[in-house]
């Protein structure tokens, strides 16, 4: 897979699996714009390691629910590198609490980070798609988006909303040459499951036909094989990424 010349945009990429799919992306050639909220110096710290592997890159902190930050932040990539090959829909955050007791806030903040945030960037993207003709949408949904998960209403809610949103933008720009995909991981080893406690990994790992978590790489070379050429024909499809859980129980 050869990114030489192509330039990605990957939402939430200053740690985890956004950063594992920068990586990934930066070592097959492609330029990168990194994104992140809040603290910057876990974007910066990537920028520093995509440019030790001599690719160019460069750090937009912004808030992927915000429109007005959305749109400045395609500003100033197009400003930067000329235009946009790659589109990765990775920010996501989690509120779980069981429904009855979930908070308006709670579910419109995953809402907002988790499905707004695809919508706000992927609008942004389209015309400059459009008019190339040419790209590649990647949006990342989830396990629990297709077969639930108590306690996860909300996360839940989003993750399925994208499957929908994908299927509907890959049927509106197939015709100018660009591809829409999702990829729905299972349990991934990251920072957000390693703070489990270990009889909770085990329970999670004995629903896992394959017996162990993916890690954040797995979901980086799935992500890279859909914005390469190599699949070009292949739009507004899920590809689960998560040994086997969503099979159900063995």
């Amino acid at each position: 897979m050869d990114f030489t010349g192509k330039v990605a945009i990957v939402t939430g990429s200053g740690r985890g699996i956004g950063k594992a799919i920068a990586m990934k992306l930066a070592e097959n050639g492609a330029t990168l714009v990194i994104n992140d909220v809040g603290d910057s110096a876990p974007a910066e710290q990537t920028v520093s390691e995509i440019k030790n592997l001599n690719r160019q890159a460069v750090a937009i902190m912004a808030d992927v629910s915000s429109s007005a930050d959305v749109t400045k932040m395609m500003e100033t990539a197009i400003a930067a590198y000329g235009k946009v090959d790659i589109l990765v829909n990775n920010a996501g955050i989690t509120r779980d609490q069981l429904t009855m007791k979930m908070t308006d806030e709670e579910w419109d903040k995953v809402l907002a980070i988790d499905l707004k945030s695809v919508f706000l960037c992927t609008r942004a993207v389209l015309r400059p798609m459009l008019k190339q003709r040419s790209g590649r949408i990647i949006s990342m949904s989830s396990v629990v988006g297709i077969i639930g998960n108590a306690g996860q209403a909300n996360y839940a809610a989003a993750k399925a909303g994208i499957i929908g949103f994908t299927k509907t933008i890959a049927k509106e720009v197939a015709s100018r040459g660009i591809t829409v995909n999702a990829v729905a991981p299972g349990f991934i080893d990251t920072p957000m499951t390693q703070v489990l406690p270990e009889e909770r990994k085990q329970a999670l790992m004995a629903n896992i036909p394959l017996g162990y978590l993916g890690t954040p790489r797995d979901i980086a070379e799935t992500v890279a094989f859909l914005a390469s050429e190599e699949a070009r024909y292949i739009t507004g499809q899920v590809i689960s990424v998560d040994g086997g859980i969503s099979l159900g129980k063995l």
